[in-house]
């Protein structure tokens, strides 16, 4: 297993597919598929350090982006969740995000709701661009948190 790691983050690091991986990895985590990117984003880093910055900046892209498409797949499916009938939870939750509005988008960041979250903005027809935006701040704050903490914070961790 260590080889197989060892040789994936070896292939991340290439300048070739580095940064490009990490977009595309960031893009699809983002979606509803479970997949996390902050492996990829760590790799990188750790293996080219001069690469920090661009690779939050890529990573945070990629994630808003697949954020955006989330949005937008809720904005189409309203149609077919109007015909279903909600449970008070489901309620108690809808309205509570359109009290709050396109700054619920901030949360987008966490683990198994995030993603969800934006495609029920879309769904609510939330206006996209201010999603958009709080999207990408609240991704943005993720990568960088989760990618300094790794590398300085607790660096013991993961060892290569």
């Amino acid at each position: 297993m260590e080889a197989w790691l060892e040789h994936l983050l070896i292939l991340l690091a290439l300048p070739k597919f580095g940064l490009s991986t990490v977009f595309v990895v960031s893009f699809i985590s983002a979606t509803l598929l479970p997949l996390g990117s902050e492996p990829a984003v760590f790799g990188l880093v750790k293996l080219n350090p001069e690469l920090f910055w661009p690779a939050i900046l890529v990573a945070t892209a990629g994630n808003t982006l697949g954020g955006a498409v989330s949005w937008a797949m809720g904005l189409a499916s309203h149609k077919v969740l109007d015909k279903y009938s909600h449970s008070q939870h489901h309620i108690r939750a809808l309205d509570w995000l359109e009290r709050i509005g396109p700054k619920a988008c901030l949360l987008s960041w966490l683990p198994i709701v995030g993603d969800p979250l934006c495609a029920v903005a879309g769904w609510l027809k939330l206006p996209f661009w201010p999603c958009f935006a709080y999207m990408a701040v609240g991704k943005f704050a993720r990568y960088v948190t989760m990618t300094a903490a790794l590398l300085w914070v607790f660096p013991g961790i993961l060892k290569f």
